[in-house]
């Protein structure tokens, strides 16, 4: 299962293992339990400390459990964790051998006082990329508390129950029996839900800080790189970030950052936060921005208030909020997102493996997505609005080459139907003839652009027409000592390495402001 470069390495990581336990795995005579077992087989050859035992009686089959001999903890994977989980599978093996997690130690404190009974089912692709946040996040807390019950089912795998379910997006969150999530969740956001107390106390701790030189909002390259260039510095600098790495994390292959041959959204996005912490920046997490309240005199204080009722203090403020996928809004979509309608290719396409889909858009992202899914789906119907794709010559011609793909230009769609559970087709409008048509479809990925997250700041910010803050050559806004960095701004070409250098202006300008006021 393993190559001998992935088994000399994990053996590497297993002599950190402190703390015996027992692999147990649930088999049937099916070619995916064969392989199941060869992976564990070589993982407990690499460890005295790690038994395995094969005689499991689990329902879900091939699956297996990691049991600590001194303690109740239940998790299990119902999986060959490889690909994008491979990561995890390593992780939960350290933390039940008792390696320490690289967890805020409230954090782990919060996970062990959590009262009742918690159940989670968390379904998720090998090839998805939000995936395995989820996945360890869970994973974590089962360790840590043995109230917390945790499988993790591969939704490849376990296609009838999928179906049976309805699960048509992962990472998808089931807690006893009932729907808790979907989509990409830190440890820290999946507690906070459980600690309904906490938002109160967090919200509370947020306003007693001391006031800030430099107040990044947005955790983006953008966000990260201005919070970098205002430390060096040497003033106080705090960034407060929804989600670190922003946009990133969605992101599979980076290719074109300059000096970086190519890596992953979600490995870049650790390695902003790396590279921000280590200049001593407050790193607030899971914070998004609700209302900006300008400096009452010159040189004054901006006030940032958060969504939790928190409020944040600065001299100065860089708003880099960046931007989310663009809605199509037509009926259906919302009643269908996550049961049909979906925006990640990556994350969500192996659900649909033999089935009919459709991607709307006609640009990189949206032909890039068609090309990805003709590859597991039966069919790949692509709608564009306009006249002919706008997808970068190359793609144009690799999509055209397969045999399963059905191109619609001048195609207006208006409606995506349903049953009232799930998704079953696509109407549009032929804008050339007029005529209406209707396509029966599984599966939707919407790839049509991103909308800057900037409503909150409407009336208080000058803003463009599409809702991009508007800014000058240093990255100033509209109101004084605020700034502006990234994919929310007028700054044409939304590129990462566009996004990091805007930040680091937005910075450069910010340090200038404070300097003379």
């Amino acid at each position: 299962m393993l190559d001998d470069t992935l088994k000399s390495q994990l053996k590497a990581y297993l002599e950190r293992v402190t703390v015996p336990f027992e692999i147990e795995a649930s088999l049937d005579d099916s070619d995916s339990a064969r392989e199941l077992l060869a992976l564990l087989q070589d993982i407990a050859a690499m460890s005295d400390k790690i038994s395995l035992k094969a005689d499991g009686q689990d329902q879900r089959r091939p699956s297996f459990s990691l049991k600590r001999l001194d303690s109740e903890m239940s998790l299990r994977f119902a999986a060959i964790p490889l690909g994008h989980e491979f990561t995890s599978l390593v992780l939960a093996l350290l933390w039940t051998g008792g390696h320490p997690p690289k967890v805020e130690q409230d954090v782990i404190d919060q996970i062990k006082g959590l009262d009742g009974e918690y159940s989670f089912e968390v379904y998720m692709s090998l090839s998805c990329h939000n995936c395995p946040d989820v996945v360890q996040a869970l994973s974590l807390m089962s360790v840590l508390n043995p109230r917390v019950k945790t499988v993790v089912i591969d939704g490849a795998l376990f296609q009838d129950e999928v179906n049976a379910r309805e699960v048509m997006a992962v990472p998808s969150v089931y807690l006893n029996g009932q729907p808790f999530g979907s989509g990409r969740m830190t440890v820290e956001e999946i507690v906070a839900k459980l600690d309904t107390g906490a938002a109160d106390k967090d919200a509370a701790k947020l306003s007693a800080k001391d006031p800030f030189d430099v107040l990044v909002v947005g955790g983006g390259p953008a966000g990260a790189a201005a919070a970098v260039y205002a430390a060096r510095k040497g003033i106080r600098t705090a960034i407060a970030a929804e989600r670190f790495g922003g946009q990133v994390n969605d992101t599979l292959a980076i290719e074109n950052y300059i000096s970086v041959l190519e890596t992953d959204g979600p490995k870049f996005a650790m390695s902003l936060e790396a590279h921000v912490k280590a200049y001593g920046v407050d790193v607030m997490n899971l914070q998004r921005g609700d209302k900006l309240i300008p400096a009452a005199t010159p040189g004054g204080l901006v006030e940032v208030q958060l969504a939790n009722g928190g409020t944040l203090k600065s001299r100065t403020v860089i708003l880099s909020t960046g931007a989310r996928w663009r809605n199509v809004n037509v009926p259906g979509e919302q009643e269908y997102k996550n049961k049909g309608v979906a925006y990640c290719p990556h994350c969500d396409g192996p659900l649909f493996k033999g089935k009919r889909v459709a991607v709307i858009g006609g640009g990189n992202s949206g032909v890039e997505a068609a090309i990805d899914l003709a590859g597991l789906v039966s069919h790949v119907t692509l709608i564009e609005f306009g006249e002919a794709l706008r997808a970068d010559a190359v793609l144009v011609s690799k999509l055209k080459s397969l045999p399963n793909v059905s191109i619609h230009t001048q195609a207006q769609t208006t409606e995506l139907t349903g049953d009232g559970h799930k998704l079953n087709g696509l109407s549009y409008t032929d804008r050339a003839s007029g005529e209406s048509r209707h396509i029966e479809l599984e599966g939707v990925f919407v790839q049509i652009g991103l909308v800057p997250n900037t409503e909150w700041l409407r009336g208080v910010v000058e803003l463009s027409k599409h809702g991009e803050i508007i800014v000058d050559a240093r990255g100033q806004t509209s109101v004084p000592g605020v700034f502006a960095a990234g994919d929310a701004t007028t700054v044409p070409f939304k590129q990462i390495i566009i996004a990091a250098g805007d930040g680091a202006k937005a910075a450069l300008g910010a340090f200038d402001y404070l300097m003379r006021t």
